[in-house]
């Protein structure tokens, strides 16, 4: 999951944009529960799971803005 990971941090900004469509945003729930898993952090975990399930079909706006205001999506910073 780490390499997945650190492949998703290396795209660039207009492929971390796309990423941020809807439904398609769920490449980002998956990062965050890969970055989660890895770094064996279970509040993390359970937030990703959550973001996946509840939060894809809006949470997209959060991450778009993120992007393109400072590369990175919303999530917390290891």
């Amino acid at each position: 999951m780490k390499a997945f990971c650190n492949w998703m941090d290396e795209r660039s900004r207009l492929v971390k944009i796309l990423f941020c469509l809807p439904f398609i945003d769920i490449i980002w729930g998956v990062y965050r529960l890969g970055g989660a898993i890895a770094n064996k952090n279970v509040l993390h975990i359970v937030l990703a799971v959550l973001w996946i399930l509840f939060a894809a079909f809006i949470g997209w706006v959060a991450d778009l803005v993120c992007i393109i205001l400072f590369n990175h999506i919303c999530w917390f910073q290891e």
